[in-house]
């Protein structure tokens, strides 16, 4: 049992709510934002599910799932997409609490629930993804024992996890209530495609077979598209 892993990961949990509730609240001013507490309360309780679930079943992965951020990345081009990421993540939720503040947007209530349900899927994508590549890391590396993930998700895109991640990106303008948010989403797929092409190139040129896994799964993120 690594006790450090799960305090850590607990450290993390627990920080998640507070680092959204000032993204969001803040810029809103005012607490009367229902869309934004049940954004939070989504986000937070998918987050722990898929925490506990790697703390029981890969602990190793939830290990290299933390170590996430520029500083983590080695290439200088990962170091740059990261940042842009982890703005891009920021804007997402601070566009819509000034749109909120401001009154920009009229989004119905079914639209804000769709968006919470996009976050819901994308967190099942992620726990497909988990459940098939344990070596599914934050951070664009080759572990020793490491091999080609061609089943479950793999099987159908060759970047499962990006693809949940821009469902999540998709989701949390709307979860917000906000038209303007989905702006983000731009910058947001830019950078999935930036940092999955530079993956590819990574991958190739370190991973045995996994040239050949490219040219039996075609498509990148979206079945049939790309």
């Amino acid at each position: 049992m690594n006790k450090g892993l799960y305090i850590k990961a607990a450290r993390g949990l627990l920080q998640l709510p507070i680092i959204m509730g000032l993204l969001l609240f803040v810029p809103a001013w005012t607490l009367d934002f229902w869309q934004a507490w049940v954004f939070v309360i989504v986000f937070f309780v998918c987050s722990l599910v898929i925490t506990v679930y790697l703390a029981v079943n890969d602990p190793k992965l939830l290990e290299r799932r933390m170590k996430v951020g520029p500083a983590a990345e080695t290439e200088k081009v990962q170091k740059i997409i990261m940042t842009l990421a982890m703005f891009s993540f920021a804007a997402a939720l601070i566009l819509p609490a000034i749109d909120h503040r401001l009154g920009w947007s009229h989004v119905p209530t079914a639209a804000v629930i769709l968006g919470d349900l996009l976050i819901v899927v994308a967190y099942l994508v992620f726990y497909f993804v988990f459940r098939e590549n344990t070596y599914g890391a934050s951070t664009i590396q080759i572990a020793e024992d490491q091999k080609v993930i061609s089943t479950g998700p793999y099987a159908i895109v060759r970047h499962p996890m990006y693809s949940g991640a821009l469902l999540s990106m998709l989701g949390i303008p709307l979860a917000l209530g906000s038209w303007w948010g989905l702006l983000t989403f731009v910058p947001a797929v830019a950078g999935v495609i930036g940092r999955l092409l530079d993956e590819e190139r990574f991958l190739t040129c370190n991973l045995a077979g996994y040239a050949d896994y490219t040219s039996k799964v075609h498509y990148r993120l979206v079945p049939f598209i790309w």
